[in-house]
């Protein structure tokens, strides 16, 4: 009956560990993926869309020497139009050094070498979605069109077109996949200065993404900005996101806790066969003058010892499993290979979790113990 019990905590420890790394798994596989286009740190306004590039916090950031990669954007939405199709899309403009901030040439499709401006000719790396949705090959002949309303101006219902400006981008042979709907779909990536003449915008900035020097971090640079500003990191940029995913994973580790519980009553009926087998025992200790307290103390540490050793053999299961799951890939996500991201469950094992679910089982099991041993102790001691 012990050995039951210890296999029934160990079996729900090690089950609590695999769910929680696979949680980490996909968590550090969503990040993964947005590193490929998310700045490392990102400077935006508490409030309004755009600030002069001659500001003073931009300046001591540009001067400062802990950046390595200093890179302005404007970003703002318009209508892009080829042939008969249109989309509204996300101008994304950046500065020349941008595959220098991020790793965006691991994401190009086509043509490899990022650029977005030679030689007076804009050019433009659309989003895979934005390309498929307009119907654009990676590498097209024709011009795209772009049209953003003027600033300040109504829309003249006579002549509607003149309420907008319009230019042209030009293909670089690339387009850029994410794997995330939000970039994928939405985002057409050219040169700041064709959108700041395309927004009339001259001299002015959505905000500042940059990649600091080795060594440097947030408290670097925090104290460059004022009130204005704030400094976001690559997790706190996609802070829904991740949100989301701390949920699912707080649900994930209370709906296990409660299966560890059902686990731990296991232990209340090992303890009660214990009990039972030792009621005569139990009596000529109480006879020898024991106290009912060290009675019920000496089946409670059974229970504990069940506890401690079905934790232990979990965790030591759980990171097993986690580990031949990481070097092999032996559950699938299923499908035809390529099909997905990742063809395996992703999984990352933290300290943090295997103490949080060791303490957790522990906890659990103890608690588990008390009230019953004193119960059927009593029981026993009343035949």
């Amino acid at each position: 009956m012990s050995g039951i019990s210890v296999a029934g905590v160990a079996t729900a420890t090690a089950a609590m560990i695999c769910v929680l790394s696979v949680f980490n798994g996909f968590r550090d596989l969503v990040a993964s993926l947005f590193t490929a286009f998310d700045p490392e740190w990102r400077v935006e306004l508490v409030a309004g869309s755009t600030v002069e590039s001659t500001d003073s916090v931009l300046r001591r950031l540009r001067a400062s020497e802990h950046v390595a990669v200093y890179n302005e954007v404007l970003q703002e939405n318009a209508l892009v139009r080829w042939r008969d199709r249109e989309r509204v899309v996300t101008i994304k403009g950046v500065d020349a050094n941008f595959d220098s901030l991020t790793s965006v040439a691991s994401i190009l499709l086509g043509n490899t070498r990022f650029f977005l401006e030679t030689q007076g000719v804009q050019y433009c790396v659309p989003g895979i979605g934005v390309a498929q949705g307009l119907g654009l090959p990676i590498t097209f002949d024709d011009a795209l069109e772009v049209w953003a309303p003027k600033h300040g101006e109504r829309v003249n219902m006579a002549n509607p077109t003149s309420s907008f400006r319009r230019s042209q981008l030009h293909s670089s042979g690339s387009i850029f996949a994410v794997a995330q709907a939000k970039y994928d779909d939405n985002i057409i990536l050219t040169s700041k200065q064709f959108a700041q003449e395309l927004f009339d915008m001259e001299g002015r900035v959505s905000h500042v993404e940059l990649k600091l020097v080795d060594g440097a971090g947030r408290a670097d640079i925090a104290p460059l900005l004022d009130s204005r500003f704030r400094l976001l990191d690559r997790y706190e940029q996609q802070a829904d996101s991740f949100r989301i995913m701390n949920i699912e994973k707080l649900m994930a580790y209370i709906f296990f806790s409660f299966i560890l519980l059902v686990a731990a009553f296991n232990i209340v009926g090992s303890l009660s066969m214990l009990i039972i087998e030792k009621k005569d025992d139990a009596q000529t200790l109480r006879a020898l003058g024991a106290r009912e307290s060290v009675v019920a103390g000496i089946f409670a540490t059974e229970g504990r010892m069940i506890g401690i050793m079905g934790a232990v053999i979990g965790l030591v299961i759980g990171l097993i499993l986690c580990w031949i799951q990481i070097e092999y890939g032996v559950i699938t996500l299923g499908g035809s290979e390529d099909s997905f991201i990742v063809n395996a469950y992703p999984l990352a094992v933290e300290w943090t979790d295997v103490l949080l679910v060791f303490f957790t089982v522990i906890l659990v099991s103890w608690f588990t113990v008390l009230w019953p041993v004193r119960r059927i102790a009593h029981s026993a001691r009343s035949h």
